[in-house]
């Protein structure tokens, strides 16, 4: 229990941004945890395939928080391609003992603790599905 609560998840979902709306956003996306009921909103701000901002709407436990926190970081700069490239690798790593992302998402290997934690693993990973969602919705109005 001392990895899944280690000071660096905990910092992390101390360091969790304010809840925000942005005011235009190219894309949202929503997951909520049928385990646990933890819910992530994710607004972001595409140009050229590219985040420029984002905003976080997140009601879930600690590690979902801290994984939220974690990976708002990292959203601005980050191209769709990576945000879909990241979540199944990121399941894998929960899931499956698969390695952890590398690059510029390498710091997201401070959650492998959780793979330990079955129970976890839908509130860690909402934020992924919800960013892959919000890229889903952006596309789509693109097309449109």
């Amino acid at each position: 229990m001392d990895d899944l609560y280690s000071n660096r998840l905990l910092e992390a979902a101390a360091s969790l941004p304010p809840a925000a709306r942005l005011d235009a956003p190219s894309g949202q996306g929503r997951r909520t945890s049928k385990v646990c009921g933890s819910e992530v909103e994710v607004d972001l701000l595409l140009e050229d395939g590219v985040v420029r901002d984002h905003a976080l709407r997140v009601k879930a436990c600690a590690l979902g928080q801290a994984s939220s926190s974690l990976l708002s970081g990292l959203l601005n700069g980050s191209t769709a391609e990576e945000l879909r490239a990241l979540q199944p690798v990121m399941e894998k790593m929960l899931r499956e003992g698969g390695p952890a992302p590398t690059g510029r998402f390498s710091s997201l290997d401070v959650l492998r603790p959780i793979a330990e934690y079955p129970a976890r693993h839908a509130s860690t990973l909402l934020v992924f599905g919800a960013v892959v969602d919000a890229l889903d919705e952006a596309e789509a109005r693109d097309a449109a």
